[in-house]
C-alpha cells in the first residue's frame, strides 16, 4: 500500500491548528495539506475542559481569528461558545474536510536525500505512515492526557472526592457540598464563583496570591462600533483598540511596576468588603511577571463578598480523612478537593524528531522568530504569548510561514533550515516567564538567542512587523 505524501502537514485541530490551514488555503491555494488531530474531535484545549464555567482568560476578540469575526456580544466567552465558533469556522471554510481525527503523531523523520517527513501516526488499533515535505505543528504547549499534580503528603487518607479539572467528571454532583480548590490561577478563579452557585462553601486554597483584574464581560464600547460599521470593518476596529490596549496595559506594568501593583490592588479592594485582608490578592512579584488573571464582571469577588466562598493563603501540611489540614493548624474540611495546581508542559504534543537518523533534542534547538527550530528543516511551530492572546502571535506565525512556503517556491527550493551561530548570539531560556509550569519544563523547552532574530520579545507590534512586513529571508535561513 502506498504512503500518502503531502506538500504540508498541520498538526492539531484546535485554534492554533484551524488558523494555520485557513491562511495556508487563501495564501498558498497550490499546497496539497492536511490538519492531524491526534483526538476524535477538532477545538483543542476547548473540547477537552469540561469543568463548570470553563471561559477564556482573554477577550475574543483578540483570541477569536482574524478572519473571522467574533460576532456574539460576550468578549469573554464561555468554552460551548468558543467551541462553536472553531467548528462554525472550520465548516464556513470547508477546513472540516481536510482535518484527519485520531491521528496521533508519535514521530517526524526528515531525511536529507528525499527531502522528506516521514510521520509515524497512531491511528488507535493501528499504525501508519504519512509523509509530508513541510511540518507546520500547532499542538498546543501542554500534555492532554494528564495535567500538573504535586506529592500531596496523605492523599490517600482523604475520603472524598478529589479530582483535577483537566480530568473533570461530567456527571459530578457537587449540590449543598464543601469544596476546597487548591489553586490560584486561571482555571481556579473560574472554578470558585461557578461552583458557589450549587456548593455549600467553597475555598480557594493557594499558596502564594495572584494579581486577578475584573474585566466587563460585554464590552459597551464595541457593541458601540458593531451598530457604526459592518461585522468585519467593526472586528478589525475593536481588535487593534484591544491589542493596543492589552499591550500598553502590560508596559506598563514593566515600567511602573509599584504604580501599577497599587492600582490593581485598589481595583481590587473596591469590590471586597471593607475589612477584607488584602493579603491574599497581594502577590511578592511585580504584575506581568507571572500571567495576570481576568475575573469577568468581578464575579470572583462578588462570591467572596457574599459569603459564598473564601480564600486562604497557606501551605499544606497533609490531606486528612475530612480535608486538608495546614501548616498553620487550620483544617479545612472538605466533601471534594480540586486540585487546580496547573498543566504539565509537553512540546510538540509528545512527538520525537529525527533528523537524518539523529534524535533532536530540544535543549539544543534554538527558535528562529519564535517560528522556526535551528538545524530543523522545513519545520514550524505555532507558539503563542504569553502575555497576550494565544492566538495572536499564532496568527502572525502563520504569515510568516506561507510567506516561506511562497518564497521557495519562487527560487524553487525544495528545503530551508535556520542557522544558529553560537559565536554570534548567547543561549537563554525560550520564555522569561517566572510562572510555575514554566520552570518545571526548562529542560524540555527549545532556547532562544540573546538578540533578533532568535529572541523572542512578546510585543505583537514588533512580530507584526517582524512576520507581516519586513523581509522574509536573512543570512540565519539556509535555503536549497
Amino acid at each position: 500500500m502506498s504512503t500518502e505524501t503531502y506538500d504540508l502537514l498541520i498538526i492539531g485541530a484546535g485554534l492554533s491548528g484551524i488558523g494555520a490551514a485557513y491562511h495556508i488555503m487563501d495564501k498558498c491555494p497550490d499546497k496539497k495539506f492536511a490538519v492531524l488531530e491526534s483526538r476524535e474531535n477538532m477545538g483543542g484545549t476547548w473540547d477537552l475542559f469540561k469543568y463548570p464555567g470553563i471561559r477564556s482568560d482573554s477577550d475574543m476578540y483578540t483570541l477569536g481569528f482574524s478572519f473571522n469575526p467574533w460576532v456574539d456580544a460576550k468578549s469573554i466567552a464561555d468554552g460551548p461558545s468558543i467551541l462553536q465558533y472553531i467548528k462554525d469556522t472550520a465548516a464556513k471554510f470547508g477546513i472540516d474536510k481536510k482535518i484527519l481525527f485520531n491521528h496521533k503523531v508519535m514521530d517526524a523523520s526528515w531525511d536529507d536525500a528525499a527531502k522528506i517527513w516521514t510521520l509515524t501516526i497512531d491511528c488507535g488499533n493501528f499504525q501508519k505512515t504519512i509523509q509530508s515535505n513541510f511540518i507546520f505543528s500547532c499542538s498546543g504547549y501542554y500534555d492532554y492526557n494528564k495535567g500538573y499534580e504535586p506529592d500531596f503528603p496523605g492523599i490517600e487518607n482523604f475520603k472524598g472526592i478529589s479530582i483535577h479539572p483537566q480530568k473533570w467528571p461530567e456527571d459530578l454532583n457537587y449540590e449543598a457540598k464543601k469544596i476546597v480548590v487548591i489553586g490560584s490561577g486561571a482555571t481556579a478563579v473560574t472554578l470558585v464563583p461557578e461552583l458557589s452557585k450549587k456548593a455549600e462553601k467553597v475555598t480557594m486554597l493557594q499558596r502564594s496570591p495572584t494579581y486577578i483584574m475584573s474585566l466587563p464581560r460585554k464590552d459597551k464600547l464595541a457593541e458601540r462600533i458593531k451598530k457604526i460599521f459592518s461585522a468585519k470593518t467593526a472586528y478589525r476596529i475593536i481588535r487593534w483598540k484591544n491589542i493596543r490596549i492589552g499591550q500598553w496595559f502590560y508596559q506598563a506594568c514593566q515600567r511602573w511596576p509599584n504604580m501599577m501593583k497599587k492600582y490593581i490592588l485598589k481595583k481590587a479592594k473596591a469590590q471586597l468588603n471593607e475589612d477584607f485582608d488584602m493579603r491574599h490578592f497581594d502577590p511578592k512579584y511585580s504584575p506581568w511577571d507571572q500571567r495576570l488573571c481576568v475575573v469577568p464582571n468581578g464575579d470572583l469577588f462578588k462570591t467572596i463578598r457574599s459569603g459564598k466562598a473564601d480564600v486562604v493563603t497557606d501551605t499544606i501540611k497533609t490531606f486528612t480523612e475530612k480535608g486538608i489540614l495546614l501548616d498553620s493548624g487550620v483544617e479545612l474540611e472538605a466533601d471534594i478537593i480540586v486540585k487546580a495546581t496547573g498543566l504539565r508542559l509537553q512540546l510538540l504534543g509528545g512527538m520525537t524528531i529525527h533528523v537524518n537518523g539523529e534524535l533532536a533534542n530540544p535543549r539544543d534547538i534554538h527558535c528562529y522568530k519564535g517560528v522556526m527550530f535551528s538545524g530543523i528543516p522545513n519545520f514550524a511551530v505555532a507558539i503563542g504569548y504569553t502575555n497576550a492572546s494565544w492566538t495572536l502571535k499564532c496568527d502572525l506565525s502563520c504569515y510568516y510561514v506561507t510567506r516561506i512556503l511562497n518564497y521557495m517556491k519562487a527560487k524553487k527550493y525544495e528545503v530551508c533550515v535556520p542557522k544558529f551561530d553560537p559565536n554570534e548570539f548567547k543561549s537563554e531560556p525560550l520564555l522569561d516567564f517566572d510562572a510555575g509550569y514554566v520552570k518545571r519544563a526548562a529542560d524540555v523547552l527549545p532556547k532562544q538567542g540573546s538578540k533578533a532574530p532568535w529572541k523572542l520579545y512578546q510585543s505583537y507590534f514588533k512580530d507584526s512587523y517582524t512576520l507581516k512586513k519586513a523581509k522574509a529571508v536573512d543570512k540565519y535561513l539556509e535555503f536549497r
